[in-house]
């Protein structure tokens, strides 16, 4: 049995297990990996794994799986993480740097600190408002405001792809009820055929919001970045906010921009390194 080096990182508290697969070979099988690798009590303990890869188009690929083994398409404190270890690793010595994911190349600027990078801000690109396109099994565009029915429970939602599923659900008051009773009902409901990540939303204020997200194959996470980048644009579609948000979520506060000119979202916010070490694993 060999084994393969590991960096934990978190973004606000998104915590994942990172791989150079630069320097090392790529797992055979990532989703049992990342099964394995995530598990609290008997692994290092995440919200994933993330596989920092080469390609060719862009300084690095970004490949992201859930603790319950399914890979996602993108993970915006996630993302932050790898420009974070690309730089101060030596393997991207530049303050901006292109990472391809599943939801396409996006391009990031890195705030740097005595050699380190410390604050990232992302452009994750234009939001997807296709109801089917998202997807959902809603035929409009936008989904703003749906009433879906949850068991007994009826809900008002707004639903966003950030190159990911989202469903954002403004509320009056934040509880445990509320999250882990109906999010993951609805991330496997029948309205979400590829299950969706859930944001339940307080509004403080047209620029502040609280956030805490039920992710699709990880439960309930210390932040989840696309989501921030979701509950922005739903907060001003259904005039709620404004398109300039800073949101508070349970592992610290992410800054949204909805940029009406470009159509783009940017987000920014840490990227924090906590330890490496070596985990068994065989390969061919």
């Amino acid at each position: 049995m060999r084994t393969i080096p590991f960096t934990k990182m978190h973004g606000a508290g998104n915590d994942y297990v990172y791989i150079d697969c630069f320097r090392n070979p790529t797992p055979n099988n990532p989703a049992e990996l990342a099964r394995q690798i995530s598990d609290r009590h008997r692994g290092v303990g995440g919200d994933g794994l993330i596989l920092i890869c080469p390609d060719e188009q862009s300084d690095a690929r970004m490949r992201m799986f859930n603790a319950d083994g399914s890979e996602a398409e993108m993970c915006g404190n996630g993302i932050r993480c790898v420009a974070k270890y690309l730089f101060d690793h030596g393997l991207v010595p530049r303050e901006t740097i292109r990472v391809a994911t599943g939801a396409g190349i996006l391009t990031l600027n890195l705030t740097v600190e005595h050699g380190l990078a410390t604050k990232i801000r992302v452009d994750l690109g234009e939001p997807i408002l296709d109801g089917l396109k998202i997807p959902t099994t809603f035929g409009q565009t936008p989904v703003v405001d749906q009433v879906i029915k949850i068991g007994e429970t009826e809900l008002t939602v707004t639903c966003v792809s950030m190159g990911n599923p989202h469903c954002v659900v403004f509320v009056e008051e934040l509880n445990d009820e509320i999250v882990l009773g109906l999010g993951p009902k609805i991330e496997r409901s029948p309205y979400f055929p590829a299950r969706v990540n859930v944001e339940f939303v307080k509004k403080v204020t047209e620029h502040e919001l609280i956030q805490r997200t039920w992710e699709r194959g990880s439960g309930e996470t210390q932040a989840c970045g696309t989501g921030a980048a979701a509950v922005c644009v739903a907060g001003v579609l259904s005039g709620r906010s404004q398109r300039q948000v800073v949101v508070h979520l349970l592992g610290g506060d992410l800054e949204l921009d909805w940029d009406e000119a470009s159509n783009h979202v940017f987000k920014t916010g840490p990227a924090t390194e906590v330890f490496s070490g070596l985990w068994p694993i065989e390969f061919n």
